[in-house]
């Protein structure tokens, strides 16, 4: 799940393409990219591309962006695309475990109504200063929840805070990822509106990487080359967690907790990173 390419859900012709494409995962839109007007439209439009034999062949994450609980759209967006096509609903600006609640039994309506048996999971994005400070009850409020994801606009924006500074960007990406890790989900990083900027991309999501986030989001395909690189480990960092992961079997098999690999102390906690590691190597469509 390096890359999550936003789709407006009005762009049907973009769909195909996009599940062509080199994201590992594709964000169809019935938010923000979709006008008041046209919501309808939309979720008929992403409804049915979700229910084609392209997206159930596709390895492709499937993830429907639907409107936030204080809007009038949520119910009718999840009646429509809680389909056999959609792997995850990502919730916008969640402030509370008793929203995520609420979002599950609606989703569990239109899962019902749909004649659905396997449950979709969820996506919460964190993308205001409440949200921030809940995220871990959030992370935590539901079986249903698959991960976060940081929505620095925002977070920052209508509040004058300047993403240009790292050390901003750092302390929220840092907040989120604890909070997906106390509650074991992964963390999503955020969306940069600089498409022509790689820079400015690779070096924030080179950060998310380094904070154990799994991938980031792409507004544009440009951007979806430099979120694969990104979080796709090196040759070194791979060989290095064979060595643990092969060094950890010997030193159970002689009665030892902790051992050295490469001069360095290691035990659980570096192992468990070693097995997480190649386990997302071995899982990733490159590697296949």
């Amino acid at each position: 799940m390096r890359s999550k390419l936003f789709v407006p859900g009005v762009r049907p012709e973009l769909f195909a393409k996009a599940l062509a494409g080199e994201a590992d995962a594709l964000s169809l839109d019935l938010e923000d990219s979709v006008p008041e007007s046209r919501k309808q439209e939309a979720r008929e439009q992403v409804a049915a591309f979700v229910q084609t034999a392209a997206v159930r062949d596709s390895a492709k994450l499937m993830v429907v962006r639907v409107n936030a609980l204080d809007t009038p759209h949520l119910q009718a967006d999840l009646d429509a695309v809680a389909r056999s096509g959609v792997d995850l609903i990502n919730l916008p600006k969640v402030e509370s475990a008793q929203q995520v609640l609420e979002a599950v039994s609606m989703l569990e309506r239109a899962e019902a109504a749909n004649g659905l048996t396997r449950p979709i999971g969820l996506l919460l994005t964190i993308e205001t200063p409440r949200g921030l400070r809940h995220a871990a009850a959030i992370a935590s409020a539901h079986p249903r929840v698959a991960g976060l994801q940081v929505g620095l606009a925002d977070l920052f924006e209508p509040f004058g805070i300047d993403r240009r500074d790292a050390a901003n960007v750092h302390s929220t990406l840092f907040a989120v990822r604890m909070a997906a890790a106390e509650a074991g989900v992964f963390a999503w990083d955020a969306a940069f509106a600089g498409i022509g900027d790689a820079a400015g991309f690779q070096a924030e999501a080179a950060m998310a990487r380094r904070l154990g986030y799994v991938g980031k989001t792409c507004i544009h395909p440009t951007q979806v080359a430099l979120a694969n690189a990104a979080f796709l480990p090196d040759a070194n960092e791979i060989a290095a967690a064979r060595r643990i992961v092969a060094a950890a079997g010997q030193a159970d098999n002689a009665g030892r907790g902790a051992f050295l690999v490469d001069g360095r102390m290691v035990d659980l906690p570096f192992l468990k990173r070693a097995q997480a590691l190649l386990a997302s190597v071995d899982s990733s469509p490159s590697q296949s």
